[in-house]
């Protein structure tokens, strides 16, 4: 929407009427491309990692390290409110009752930097103890503002507690490139990614999700670049 505004907003101001027009021309082209549901799915498609379906196998892992960003802290009521990325610890929870996994490892603290109180692992926590999720099954690690310290303070807290073996690594499947890349640069050895919440489905043929524009597929898309982005500067820090 910025490029698309920035584009109609310099149409207005040239006064060169053919560059005016051209203008005009490419913000509508840009704004279509975007909103098109086929040509974003696609893009989830390419991006979005393929791994077997854990779900339908019988391995055991010594926990699953669970990435926060599920949802957003209501300070007034003191819960979480969940978030389309909620998935991430919905999935994982079936594991633990399975047996597949010993222990959930939550790692998320506060992102914001005006509310620096939110930290997401201590409402997660209290969440779980509200459904009576025993604490001996959960780890968690409060302290984090972004994935890169999720894998150096996560890595830091089960050294201290001589946890080690094979692990699960949980989020949703657009972040899963960069969180692996990250996750395997802080040291993790024998780590599995399990894919939630994927944005790309079965892909679709019908008029309406080739040719009518979505005002969906912006939202989507709004993710898909900010992990692009993401992963470049994390990339160009050494993280990833």
């Amino acid at each position: 929407m910025i490029w698309v505004f920035i584009l109609l907003a310099y149409s207005f101001k040239t006064k060169k009427e053919g560059r005016a027009k051209k203008l005009r021309i490419i913000a509508v082209v840009v704004l279509y491309v975007c909103s098109n549901a086929f040509i974003i799915d696609e893009c989830f498609r390419a991006w979005e990692p393929v791994t077997p379906d854990l779900d339908l196998m019988n391995t055991k892992y010594e926990g699953a390290i669970v990435l926060g960003g599920i949802g957003d802290i209501d300070l007034r009521l003191k819960k979480i409110n969940f978030g389309h990325s909620g998935d991430r610890l919905f999935q994982t929870l079936p594991l633990y009752y399975k047996g597949r996994i010993k222990k959930i490892i939550f790692t998320g603290g506060s992102g914001s930097i005006e509310f620096p109180e939110k930290l997401e692992g201590l409402y997660v926590k209290k969440y779980l103890q509200s459904i009576q999720f025993p604490d001996s099954g959960l780890i968690v690690e409060a302290r984090s503002k972004n994935t890169h310290e999720n894998a150096v303070f996560t890595k830091q807290l089960l050294d201290s507690l001589r946890i080690d073996g094979s692990f699960l690594l949980v989020t949703s499947a657009y972040h899963m490139p960069r969180a692996m890349a990250i996750f395997k640069k802080a040291g993790y050895k024998n780590i599995t990614p399990y894919l939630t919440n994927r944005s790309s489905g079965l892909r679709r043929f019908t008029f309406d999700h080739l040719f009518i524009p979505n005002p969906g597929s912006l939202f989507a898309l709004e993710h898909l670049i900010h992990e692009w982005v993401g992963y470049a500067v994390y990339k160009l820090k050494g993280y990833a």
